[in-house]
Parts: C-alpha cells; structure tokens; sequence
C-alpha cells in the first residue's frame, strides 16, 4: 500500500465523518500520482444503497468509479478486472496486517520540482475529496428532499389535488345543505309559532277585553244593587214608620173613641140626675126629653160622622200604606232575584275568568318553552353552520397551503434537476479530460481504533 493510498484513505474517513461509509468513498493514485475524476460517481444519486468510489491504474491515472446503489469497479486489460465486484467480502471486514515499510515514502532521485507538482498535486486532490465528499452529502441531502417531494406528489396525485377539489367538500356541502334544511324548517316552526303566538295574544287580548268588561259589569250591578239596597232600606224605614203612624193613630182612634164614650156617658149621667125646677108664668111644659133626645141625636150623629170620617182616613192611608208595601215587597222581591242572578252570574264569570287564567298561563308556558327551544334550536344551528364554515374555511386554506407547497416542492425539484443535470455535466467533462487505458481494482483501507483494515479484494 502506497503513501498515496493511505492519504486518500485519510480522506475517505473525513467522507464518512461526514455521514458516508468507508465504502462510499475511496482513491488510489499510480505510480505516478496522477489522478482524475470520473463522471459515473454520480451517475445514479437516488437509491438508498452506498455510492462507491475507487480508482487506481498502473499508468499513474486516477479514477473515480460508481453505480446506482452498489459498489462495482473495472480494470483494464492488464488486470483482468470484471464490472460488478463487490469491495465488501461476504464475511465482513477481515482485520489485515500492514507492512510499515510499504508505508514509508521510496528514495527516488526525482526532480525537486516534480516532488512540489506532486505536493500540490495531493492538495489539489485532498481539496477535490473535500469539495466532493461536500458535494455528496449535498446530493444526499437533495435526494432525500427529491424522495420527500415524490411521496408528497404521489399523495397529491392519489387525492387528485392538482386538477380536482377535495373529497371533504361534497361531505361537507352535503352536511352543510342538512343544516340549511334544519334552519330552514326552524325559521318555518318559529314562523308559525310566532303566528300562533299573535293569535293566542290576539286571543288573550279578547278575553281580557271580555273579562274587563265583565268586570265592569259587576261592579255596576255591585252599584246598582248598593242603590236598589238604599232604597229598599228607605222603602222598608218608611214602612216602619208608617206601621208606627198606623199604630199610633188606631191608638189615638181608641183613646178618642174611649173618650167620647166616657164624655157620652158622663153627659148622659147628668142628663138623668139632674132636675130642673122652672116656674113659667104661662103654662106651658118644658119637654126636657125631646131636647135631651135631640142633643143625643146630634151629638151620636156627630160621633158617627167623626168617626166615619176618622176610620175612612185611616182606612184610606192604611189602605195607600198596604199598597205601597206591596209595591215596595214586589219590588224587593225582584231585586232579590236579580240580586241572585247577578249573583249566579258573577259566579260564572269567576269560574270562566279562572279558566281563561289557567288557558293563559298555559299558553305563557307553552309559549315561553317554545320560544326556548327555537332560539336554543336556532342557536346550535348557528353554531354548528359557524363550525362548518370554519372547518370549511380551515380545509381551503389547507388546500391552498398544500397547492403552495406543492409549487415550492415542484420548484425545489426543478432546481434540485437542473443541479444534478450540472454536476453530471461537469463529471462527465472531467472524464472526458482524462482518457483511461487501463484501470485495476485498488483494495480500500480503513485506519479504525489506529489499525488499518482493508475492506475491499484487490
């Protein structure tokens, strides 16, 4: 193993510090130490398996080599070389040893200035590894975002967001249209709620009306029968107090009449006791019974006539009396009745109040528990249209976010195509550069726990 082969070694591990394996890069410099790069190193970037890199040639040419994915190498003629080889042996890394003298550098009396071109020649290649391993992990970096921008196209391509809408939005039309059916027939329920609830108040109204009226009746035949009470508390005080006259005057009657029998038969008594003696000088007769009987006739016919006239006043005014008690009982007797009638009526009116009442309140209730309902209704109607709307408005600015990402992926892509299209370019250049006449397989070497191992059949 070569001086130059350890130092490409030494940059195949600052590769693989670099996220790449001992297999991915490697170098060999001929007997020369002159080199070159190849363009197949990245002719396929996209798989997943290790890129590879070996060169060697007996004529001082370096060569980078590659496949898509695996490790292969070729030799020239004079090596009997087969594409397709694996560096890797099938049982693994074999720990080898090293002869230190193959590592020390050959006493060769070169030109001064040749050894410098070579020194910066080793630069020049170190600065290359450098530059390529950065290069590399750069690819693998833009590979990995190529792959995450294929998935994300093929998701877009399977849910056909490039040319259609999303399959959420008939879901959420559908929904949405459901909703709008339910508003509709609670705006249509409350509607008629709202038209009965005018005929109930129009109702109410009536029956208020009616019950206002009804009160107002009452009242006035409550006036009417204080008034009709008046007047019979005066007609019956005027009744006692025409009884009282009448008693008073049968008793005055009584006491004149018992009077005049007293007077009548004190007169008569000193009618009958007294004589009277005359002396006439003529001789006639004084007839003291005819004048006596005369004066009887007189007074009994003044008696008769006080006494038919006193019995035909009072008889008249009892008789006037009776009348008007009668009238008076009549009319008493009426206003009992209609007294009783209102009354029966004012108990009708009560017991139809209370069941207008009880209709009202029910009607309230039945009122208020559907206003309650249509506006609790309404409102989760509302909140759900709300929701919709905004997972709605949250799933278009999903998809315009997506459509954004897609176009930024599809430009990344696009760059990260026309950048591998350039590297491969200037790969391809540099081969061109520097024709090959005969490559041989060199063993890759890896330096680990300070032992070198070779991994790679030369």
């Amino acid at each position: 193993m070569s001086y130059s082969q350890v130092a490409f070694k030494q940059q195949s591990s600052n590769a693989r510090s670099r996220g790449f394996s001992s297999c991915s890069v490697g170098g060999g410099f001929g007997p020369r130490g002159g080199t070159t790069l190849g363009s197949r190193s990245v002719i396929n970037l996209g798989g997943n398996k290790k890129l590879s890199i070996s060169a060697g040639s007996t004529r001082g040419i370096g060569r980078y080599g590659g496949g898509a994915g695996a490790f292969f190498t070729g030799s020239g003629p004079q090596d009997g070389g087969n594409m397709n080889f694996p560096v890797c042996p099938p049982g693994g890394i074999q720990q080898v040893t090293i002869d230190q003298k193959l590592l020390q550098p050959l006493n060769v009396d070169i030109d001064p200035t040749i050894q410098k071109v070579k020194t910066e020649e080793r630069e020049q290649i170190k600065t290359l590894n450098n530059k390529f391993a950065t290069f590399i992990d750069k690819v693998r970096f833009l590979e990995q975002q190529n792959k995450v921008l294929d998935t994300k196209w093929r998701l877009l391509q399977e849910i056909k967001v490039s040319t259609k809408s999303t399959n959420l939005e008939p879901l959420y039309e559908a929904y949405i249209n459901n909703l709008q059916r339910v508003l509709d027939n609670l705006i249509n329920e409350k509607a008629r709620l709202d038209s009965e609830l005018k005929n109930m108040q129009v109702l109410v109204e009536e029956n208020k009306k009616k019950f206002e009226d009804e009160i107002n009746k009452r009242t006035k035949a409550e006036n009417d029968f204080v008034v009709l009470k008046k007047d019979v508390d005066t007609v019956y005080m005027a009744k006692i107090d025409l009884e009282t006259k009448v008693f008073s005057l049968t008793e005055e009657i009584a006491f004149i009449r018992a009077l005049y029998d007293a007077e009548l038969s004190e007169v008569q008594g000193h009618a009958t006791d007294t004589s009277v003696v005359l002396s006439i000088d003529n001789n006639r007769e004084l007839k003291m019974d005819d004048i006596i009987g005369e004066v009887r006739q007189q007074y009994e016919m003044i008696a008769q006539r006080s006494k038919a006239e006193a019995e035909g006043v009072f008889k008249n005014k009892i008789e006037a009396f009776q009348k008007e008690v009668a009238n008076y009982g009549t009319n008493i007797s009426n206003i009992k009745l209609e007294i009783s009638d209102l009354n029966r009526k004012i108990q009708v009116l009560k017991v139809e109040i209370e069941n207008v009442k009880k209709q009202i309140e029910a009607m309230q209730k039945s009122i208020a528990e559907a206003e309650q309902k249509g506006e609790a209704a309404l409102k989760d109607a509302k909140t759900k249209l709300d929701n919709l709307e905004k997972a709605l408005q949250k799933a278009k600015e999903d998809l315009a976010r997506q459509m954004k990402d897609y176009q930024e992926l599809m430009s990344v892509k696009l760059a990260l195509d026309v950048e591998i299209a350039t590297y491969r370019n200037l790969l391809e250049g540099e081969e061109a550069r520097y024709p090959v006449e005969a490559i041989k397989t060199s063993p890759v070497y890896e330096k680990r726990n300070g032992k070198i191992y070779r991994i790679g059949k030369p």
